[in-house]
């Protein structure tokens, strides 16, 4: 008798201590929409980016260069000399203007006018904030700007639509 009681007794304890939680039927729809969202930016990211490949190969008399930020961009007017580049908290004087990837004027250099800008300390273009780093006194240069380093899926509100790719030729005239 005692050992049938000790054996119900052990299958009573132990038969109870490995329970496996139950994994929701369906996963929550927050987590699966999250993952759809990204799939679905990283994708149209891809397109964007292949389009404007696809733009820089057709020009072949300018030289490109790629940029670790996302975009890239062609020097119109490079000053070869050591001059010193603008850094974070200097003020900078821009003439630049906004075109679509056709080169048709979204905004002229008469539109925006000079710009007068401290550098990553206000809000502006995130890949002009950048490029403009590169760029010595008297320098042009074309970038290339996906939408998602422009103005993104919201645009301007105004000329450049959603998910619009941008190009933009920008003269540093004066750093401070």
């Amino acid at each position: 008798m005692r050992i049938r009681v000790l054996l119900l007794l052990s299958i009573v304890c132990f038969g109870c201590s490995k329970v496996n939680p139950r994994r929701p039927i369906n996963p929550k729809p927050s987590t699966t929409l999250l993952k759809e969202t990204i799939k679905e930016s990283k994708k149209l990211n891809q397109i964007e980016d292949d389009k404007i490949i696809n733009l820089i190969k057709k020009d072949s008399a300018k030289t490109y260069q790629v940029s670790p930020n996302g975009f890239w961009y062609t020097y119109v007017n490079k000053i070869e000399e050591e001059h010193s580049k603008p850094k974070t908290g200097d003020i900078v004087t821009i003439e630049y203007n906004i075109t679509d990837l056709s080169d048709n004027i979204i905004y002229s250099k008469e539109e925006l006018g000079i710009k007068t800008y401290t550098l990553d300390k206000e809000d502006f273009i995130s890949a002009l904030q950048v490029g403009i780093k590169l760029m010595k006194i008297g320098e042009t240069i074309t970038f290339v700007i996906p939408s998602y380093n422009a103005f993104g899926i919201s645009g301007d509100g105004n000329k450049i639509g959603i998910n619009q790719s941008i190009k933009s030729t920008v003269t540093l005239t004066n750093i401070k």
